[in-house]
C-alpha cells in the first residue's frame, strides 16, 4: 500500500515538472523582452541596480533567460547580483552565462572585467576556453556548413549584379524555409556566428528575404512565430518589415531600417515596438549612447 502511494506521489511529482517545464517553453517573449525594457531603466535610469538584481531573479525564474545585445541582461543581473553580494546562482549561473556569449568570445575574451568576474568564483580563462569549446561542437554542423555557404553567396560579388542577387537570394529563401521546416530558427546557439572568417549574422539574410514579395509574406509570419518564442530578435524581424515598407513606399512600421529621422509619427512606431518588445526609440538611443560611451572606455 505504501509503494502504491510513493509510486503515485512520483508519478504525480513527474507530471508537475512536465507541466512547469512545458509552460516555460511556450511563453511569449515578447513579454520577456517588454519586461527586460523594464528592468533594465529601472538600473539604467532610475539608477535603482539592487532593485533590478531582484526584478531580474524573477523573470529568469519564468523565462530561460537570453542575453540580449546592448542590454545583456543576464550578464548585467550576474554582475550587478555579484557587486551588491546578492545570491545570484554563484558558479552554476556563470557557467549557464557562457553559451549566451559564446557566439561572441573573440570579442568577450578581451573583456578584462568579465575574466576577472570569472576568477572571483575560481574560474579561470583556460577553464572558460574549455567550455567555449564544449560549446562549438555543440553545434548542428550541418546548419553551419550550409548557412555558411549561404553567407558567402549572399555577398558574391559585393551585391552589385542583379541577376546574381537574384538567383543567390532565391537559393537562400528556399534554404531558410527547409530549415524552419526540418530544424526550426538557425539561432547562434545552434550555428554559432562565426565560422572561420565568415560572418553569419541571421538578421541580414532576413533583411533581404524583404526584397521579394514572393516569400516575404510567408516569413512575415514565420518569423514573429519565432520572435515570440525567443529564438528571432525582435530587431531582425523589424528590420525586414520596414525594408519592405521601403519597396511599397509605406510609413515606417518599428523604425528600424535606415536610421530614424523621417519618422513622422513616432507614438505610433513605438507602440508597435512594444508589441514585438522593441524599447521606444528615445530608449534605443539611450542604449546606443550608452554602448558607444562604454566602447570609448574600454
Amino acid at each position: 500500500m505504501k509503494q502504491n502511494q510513493n509510486l503515485h506521489l512520483k508519478y504525480i511529482s513527474y507530471l508537475i515538472l512536465c507541466l512547469f517545464f512545458s509552460s516555460c517553453k511556450n511563453r511569449n517573449y515578447i513579454q520577456y523582452y517588454n519586461k527586460v525594457n523594464e528592468i533594465d531603466s529601472i538600473y539604467r535610469i532610475a539608477k535603482q541596480p539592487e532593485k533590478a538584481v531582484v526584478l531580474y531573479k524573477k523573470l529568469f525564474r519564468r523565462y530561460r533567460p537570453l542575453n540580449q545585445e546592448r542590454i545583456e541582461e543576464y550578464e548585467t543581473y550576474i554582475r550587478l547580483a555579484n557587486k551588491y553580494h546578492k545570491k545570484f546562482g554563484g558558479k552554476k549561473n556563470l557557467y549557464k552565462l557562457i553559451p549566451l556569449v559564446a557566439p561572441y568570445w573573440k570579442y568577450k575574451k578581451q573583456d578584462a572585467h568579465f575574466i576577472k568576474l570569472y576568477k572571483k568564483y575560481n574560474i579561470d580563462s583556460l577553464e572558460i576556453e574549455k567550455h567555449i569549446a564544449k560549446w562549438e561542437k555543440s553545434l548542428d554542423r550541418k546548419l553551419v556548413d550550409s548557412f555558411t555557404v549561404a553567407f558567402k553567396r549572399d555577398q558574391y560579388g559585393g551585391r552589385t549584379n542583379k541577376l546574381d542577387i537574384f538567383k543567390n537570394d532565391k537559393k537562400n529563401a528556399e534554404l531558410l524555409q527547409w530549415t524552419f521546416e526540418n530544424h526550426d530558427f538557425p539561432t547562434m546557439q545552434k550555428i554559432g556566428l562565426w565560422n572561420g572568417d565568415v560572418f553569419m549574422p541571421m538578421g541580414v539574410l532576413l533583411l533581404h528575404m524583404a526584397d521579394y514579395d514572393e516569400y516575404y509574406t510567408y516569413f512575415k509570419t514565420k518569423i514573429l512565430e519565432y520572435v515570440k518564442s525567443g529564438k528571432c530578435r525582435p530587431r531582425d524581424y523589424a528590420a525586414m518589415i520596414d525594408r519592405n515598407n521601403l519597396h511599397h513606399k509605406v510609413p515606417y512600421t518599428y523604425g528600424v531600417y535606415q536610421g530614424y529621422e523621417n519618422i513622422k509619427d513616432s507614438s505610433k512606431v513605438n507602440h508597435n515596438r512594444k508589441g514585438i518588445g522593441l524599447p521606444s526609440l528615445t530608449y534605443r538611443n539611450k542604449l546606443a549612447k550608452d554602448l558607444a560611451d562604454s566602447l570609448k572606455t574600454k
